[in-house]
């Protein structure tokens, strides 16, 4: 049921672990030592690991954070705020939902060929390309070697001709069918459902590839988050809050509501706030036309004493300090570069550099996004979804956009082929019909 070796595995939790605030310093020692004498180290010694070695670590006395997985104690460390929700005419609203789709999978597609690599790597290949920095889709090079081999040739510069699947677009039409079966008020369970009749084992990830297999050995919600998953504060919970937003116009609170219901099924802490920042920034983005003001209301609904909610902040001080945001990038990587290349802190850090260094500009917010290297796919994806609801499909930039030929691919059954407006109108649909029962 495990696709990771068991050693990675153990090896990912020992480094949580030691995130969280965990003295693992004689776990590594024992590990290493059990390592050697054990050369056909298997599953069953990894479970004994975690659940005998591994369960009663003391904390560290100079880890001062408060990072609860309830939601009940994550309200009473934020600042929830209860705003009375603009009205938007139908037509506002798919103007609004089709942008987010639209720069949601423009950004996608920009971030692709390159995901993964760090930023240094990315200047290189543009080097070789003639170009000193990401201002468009990225261009095609002569020199096809191994170091830079682009596995995706359909999203680069000229080839592009819709936005071919990925997860970062599946996630949405994922929630969309778990709103449409089970509405707002939907559990964690509900999704997992959702997840086991509609995603491929195999083409799920890190934490959402944990709970996956969870889900079929019979774990139930917040089990399938925290049974032998190491990747609990991934990146996975932040790429799946997107029609949170969109479907709550100015009303963050719902936004982030339904972003947790649907994290916690695979993440706990970070990996949570994650999620529940993206949407709250999507439903703030209605009403603010300023990217500093979305990410300043956006963290209200984090915990003041996490790891994230001091990133973002840091972020935000960077942005009032440094000018350059290649200088306010470099300070990002020296304070936060030990995390994986796909957790949830590091790349929540790059998607606000990109929207505050942006300057409402939609292809310099990706462009800088994607630019800053890592998870450049999930962080271009969701920074074009931020700025495709503050600005509205209207006034997204041609060059950007009409590549796309109105066309998504994914995984989900029904929507394996699809025009970006119909997924704009059906979510619509689905916000209009929320509307009415609320009035009703």
């Amino acid at each position: 049921m495990l696709f990771e070796d068991p050693r990675t595995l153990l090896k990912d939790e020992i480094k949580q672990l030691e995130e969280e605030g965990f003295d693992t310093s004689e776990v590594v020692d024992s590990l290493n030592w059990y390592l050697i004498m054990n050369r056909h180290f298997d599953i069953n010694d990894a479970r004994y690991f975690f659940y005998e070695i591994l369960k009663d670590l003391s904390k560290r006395e100079e880890f001062g954070y408060n990072e609860p997985s309830e939601w009940e104690k994550i309200v009473s460390e934020s600042s929830f705020e209860i705003y009375e929700a603009p009205k938007f005419s139908e037509k506002e609203l798919f103007n609004r939902i089709y942008g987010g789709l639209l720069g949601r999978a423009a950004g996608c597609m920009l971030g692709k060929p390159v995901e993964g690599w760090t930023r240094e790597k990315i200047l290189e290949y543009l080097k070789i390309a003639g170009e000193d920095h990401l201002e468009y889709y990225f261009p095609a090079i002569e020199n096809d070697s191994e170091e830079f081999k682009i596995y995706f040739k359909e999203t680069l510069r000229n080839n592009l001709k819709k936005a071919i699947r990925d997860d970062d677009l599946d996630y949405p039409i994922i929630n969309l069918k778990v709103l449409e079966k089970y509405g707002t008020n939907f559990t964690p369970e509900n999704v997992g459902h959702v997840w086991l009749e509609n995603l491929p084992f195999g083409l799920v990830y890190t934490a959402e590839r944990a709970a996956y297999r969870n889900l079929v050995m019979g774990f139930k919600p917040p089990e399938t988050a925290t049974h032998m998953n190491p990747y609990r504060e991934w990146i996975g919970a932040q790429i799946r809050g997107d029609i949170f937003g969109w479907i709550s116009p100015g009303d963050p609170k719902k936004a982030i509501k339904m972003a947790y219901e649907d994290a916690k099924l695979s993440h706990t802490k970070n990996g949570i706030y994650g999620e529940m920042f993206i949407a709250a920034m999507l439903a703030n983005a209605y009403i603010y036309n300023d990217p500093k003001k979305i990410v300043e209301e956006g963290i209200k609904y984090i915990p003041k004493n996490s790891r994230l909610h001091e990133a973002i902040t840091f972020v935000l001080k960077l942005y009032e300090e440094t000018s350059k945001w290649e200088k306010a990038w470099e300070k990002v990587m020296e304070k936060y570069g030990d995390y994986h290349t796909v957790h949830t802190i590091n790349n929540a850090c790059f998607v606000v550099l990109g929207l505050l260094y942006g300057e409402k500009d939609f292809g310099k917010s990706i462009c800088i996004a994607v630019e800053s290297g890592l998870d450049t796919d999930c962080n271009g994806a969701t920074v074009g979804s931020i700025m495709g609801i503050m600005l509205g499909a209207e006034h997204l930039p041609g060059k950007w956009i009409d590549p796309l030929n109105d066309t998504l691919e994914s995984l989900v059954p029904g929507f394996q082929t699809v025009r970006i407006s119909f997924l704009a109108e059906r979510i619509l649909k689905l916000l209009t019909n929320f509307t009415k029962k609320k009035i009703n």
